[in-house]
């Protein structure tokens, strides 16, 4: 349609009836200098209610689309009725899906509620997003019930992928961090107990901070930024390419074909680290012991393992259980619940992390608020 030929051509003319006719021809393509259509406009006889366009181009795109909208704008402006006597095959679709406001534009400016509507609301959402949870939560339990009967759809080279990446791929920044706390908490422990010239205490006090209570949470809060954010993003990225809707459509359960193998890999990881950051947060107190106190490598495992116990590291072996079923069910709960854009995905893993992180903290002060009551 679009071509070389005649100079674009706007002229007016005076009809039969009387009425305003507007006269377009010639070649309207990008290539072709455009007559000045506001000027033109301003030029028309006055006193018409009523504008005819004859449209006859010998070769036209999409700067007649644009030069014919813009004259529909401009009499819109001046209150006058637009009549088409020709037009070419096709235009006449294109003007109207122009013309057509979009859904952005029809959506109606959100109400304002006052602060007691707010709040139902807010109930309303809140109550919304523990029924999803629960539903996600009861969902996973059948998936390992089935797992368990040796019905789930779960394949192992997933599980092993997933126990790689959070398993050994995690033991760098474990190490580095639990050495780190087992520093920081030997030195605030020696600046106290060093006016009571209690100093070989250190070693109990590290022992039982790490085993008890650093260990787990330190590794946990390592793998909510680390696995739960990974769990949250690679979901989301699935749902936004609509590849979960494939597996459904396949019959692929998504619970048992993505949420298990990665739930499975953090609960065999988790103890594991726990206890390595265990014996890296002790090492790190050591370092504390013997070079500021002078404390001997025998004589602080002695009292480390005086002070400990077994249910010191079953607690902490626990809690670090609780951690990875928190942070892999938060994860790929917030992942599969994700919008379909890039923004969404972005929003998921981000409300994902922390509320992994709120719920590893509150859990922490519940589990130690039991054992507390409970002399353990």
């Amino acid at each position: 349609m679009a071509g070389p030929g005649e100079p674009a051509e706007l002229r007016w003319q005076a009809a039969a009836d009387g009425q305003l006719l507007l006269c377009l021809s010639g070649a309207w393509t990008l290539q072709q200098a455009k007559p000045d259509l506001p000027a033109l406009w301003q030029s028309r006889p006055r006193g018409q209610t009523e504008v005819q366009l004859a449209v006859q181009p010998s070769a036209w795109d999409s700067s007649l689309l644009a030069a014919l909208r813009r004259l529909q704008q401009l009499a819109e402006a001046d209150g006058l009725r637009v009549h088409w006597l020709t037009l070419p095959e096709g235009v006449e679709r294109l003007l109207q899906m122009a013309a057509t406001p979009s859904v952005q534009a029809q959506a109606k400016a959100p109400p304002r509620y006052g602060w007691v509507a707010r709040l139902g609301l807010l109930q309303l959402g809140l109550l919304g997003s523990l029924r999803q949870a629960c539903q996600f939560v009861g969902e996973v339990v059948l998936a390992l019930g089935r797992l368990a009967s040796g019905r789930a759809r779960m394949r192992s080279g997933d599980f092993w992928l997933a126990l790689q990446q959070c398993g050994p791929g995690a033991l760098p920044i474990v190490a580095l961090i639990a050495s780190l706390v087992g520093l920081i908490l030997a030195f605030v422990g020696a600046a106290q107990l060093e006016a009571f010239g209690a100093q070989l205490y250190i070693a109990n006090m590290v022992a039982i901070g790490m085993t008890r209570e650093m260990g787990a949470l330190m590794t946990a809060v390592i793998m909510a930024g680390r696995t739960g954010a990974a769990y949250a993003a690679e979901l989301g990225s699935m749902q936004a390419n609509e590849e979960v809707d494939a597996l459904k459509t396949f019959g692929f359960p998504p619970l048992e074909f993505l949420v298990l193998p990665r739930l499975l890999a953090l609960l065999v990881a988790m103890p594991v680290l726990c206890v390595f950051a265990d014996v890296l947060g002790i090492f790190g107190g050591f370092v504390i012991g013997a070079g500021l106190f002078d404390i001997s490598a025998p004589l602080y495992l002695a009292q480390s393992l005086e002070m400990l116990s077994l249910t010191d590291f079953l607690i902490g072996i626990f809690k670090s259980l609780v951690f990875a079923v928190l942070i892999g069910l938060i994860g790929c709960h917030y992942g599969l619940a994700s919008g379909r854009n890039a923004q969404a995905v972005g929003q998921a893993t981000t409300r994902a992390v922390v509320s992994i992180i709120v719920a590893l903290v509150v859990s922490d002060a519940l589990i130690t608020l039991i054992c507390t009551r409970l002399g353990i």
